[in-house]
């Protein structure tokens, strides 16, 4: 009997280790999915824990029970994100109970935020079955809410063909699949591996139809690694038609590592009609060494300031000085007895220009003017200007092809005009 209670004691022991043991997986990128909600999130590019420890990633959590159970976001790389295809968040908490999968978010300091949904939690719901029937979105005090698209809920039916997605807003009426996509009632068709395959506009006697563009269906293509390659738009009879950005296929092209690099559109018979480059930062290009040409220019925009001051040129101080000017100094204030940041505006700066050096005596002559290009990197520089009264510290940037001054922070060069340190 005391074997037995012992035995019992270590099962269910072991048991609850279990439960509580935790493992990690590390992937470079999310899963595509531009479908529905119902996909579930996946790792593709898969990497070692020591690969993520220097690079890009997502770090996936998952419980005894082998379920996901948080998404910490490491992904680092800036192209543009589907909404369904994101989490937009630091870290994406999910618990589950009886027929209830529950997901809520935070930033790095556990703070609760909206995803790229704009919703504060979701909540799915399961038949008996086990299949997702139900997702609902609430706010921080818990009421129901409505997703940046306007959906409050979505209700999922499964068939034989696949899932049947209904949306409805907090009035409880149908809502499209996006604002910018019309397609009400759908059918969802997914492949052996959770990957989306196509999405079909049904009518409201759940037979395929066209929309008011001519689409009755998109339809998505994955490469073994699960990039998302080409996606495709068909009318009823499931022939290619133009959809409403005016493509009928478009194409994404990777490099190795998973980063979508290029994407290309052709028309319904598959002739190449553009292409559109992805910025991301997964890969950049740097500048070259400034050229003379430029250092030249900078030289003279930081000369035409003081030359603006000194020759009474208001043209030329208009010239160098961008209309964002934030030009400041130490000041004093008398009623708080304290020191703040003086500031100076353009238009004050040209007013000078007019009168300020009008008697010709506010500098020796000749003035003693000395420019220090402290750095320059391809449209942005940093330069040191000292004359006979100050020393000033400037930013310039190259707009439209023209250097002007946008950022200047100056001193009188006396530093008996200061109180002592």
């Amino acid at each position: 009997m005391k074997r037995l209670k012992l035995l019992l004691f270590l099962c269910i022991s072991c048991s609850v280790q279990a439960q509580n043991t935790t493992t990690e997986k590390h992937f470079r990128h999310l899963r595509y999915n531009h479908v529905s909600p119902y996909i579930a999130f996946a790792g593709i590019h898969p990497i070692s824990k020591e690969t993520a420890e220097t690079t890009s990633h997502y770090k996936f959590t998952y419980n005894g029970s082998n379920k996901l159970t948080k998404i910490t976001n490491n992904h680092y790389h800036t192209e543009k994100k589907h909404p369904l295809a994101s989490i937009g968040v630091y870290k994406m908490i999910i618990t589950y109970e009886d027929n209830k999968e529950t997901r809520t978010f935070f930033d790095p300091n556990n703070k609760r935020i909206t995803n790229d949904r704009e919703v504060y939690k979701e909540v799915f719901l399961y038949d008996e079955k086990g299949n997702k029937n139900k997702l609902v979105f609430y706010d921080l005090e818990n009421k129901p809410m409505e997703s940046n698209w306007k959906i409050a809920s979505y209700q999922w039916t499964k068939t034989n063909d696949g899932i049947i997605e209904k949306r409805f807003n907090l009035k409880n009426e149908a809502v499209n699949v996006s604002p910018y996509f019309e397609f009400g009632t759908t059918l969802i068709t997914i492949d052996a591996n959770g990957a989306p395959k196509g999405h079909y506009n049904l009518n409201d006697k759940l037979v395929l139809t066209e929309n008011s563009t001519g689409v009755a269906s998109y339809q998505d293509t994955f490469d073994a690694m699960y990039n998302h390659v080409k996606y495709t738009y068909h009318d009823a009879e499931n022939n290619l038609t133009m959809n409403p950005w005016q493509f009928a296929v478009g194409e994404k092209v990777y490099d190795s590592i998973g980063n979508n690099t290029l994407l290309k559109y052709y028309d319904t018979k598959e002739a190449f009609i553009r292409d559109r480059f992805v910025y991301s930062n997964s890969k950049i290009t740097l500048s070259k060494v400034a050229t003379q040409k430029d250092s030249t220019e900078i030289r003279e925009k930081a000369l035409g300031y003081l030359i603006g001051l000194q020759q009474l040129k208001p043209g030329l101080m208009n010239e160098v000085m961008n209309d964002s000017l934030n030009k400041v100094t130490i000041g004093w204030d008398r009623s708080t007895k304290k020191e703040f940041s003086k500031r100076t505006t353009k238009e004050q700066m040209i007013a000078f220009a007019n009168s300020w050096n009008k008697s010709n005596t506010k500098f020796p002559n000749p003035p003693n003017n000395q420019v220090i290009i402290l750095d320059i990197y391809n449209r942005i520089a940093n330069i040191k200007l000292v004359s006979d009264n100050w020393v000033e510290y400037l930013h310039i940037m190259k707009l439209d092809g023209n250097w002007q001054i946008v950022n200047l922070i100056w001193q009188h060069k006396d530093v008996d005009r200061y109180p002592k340190e």
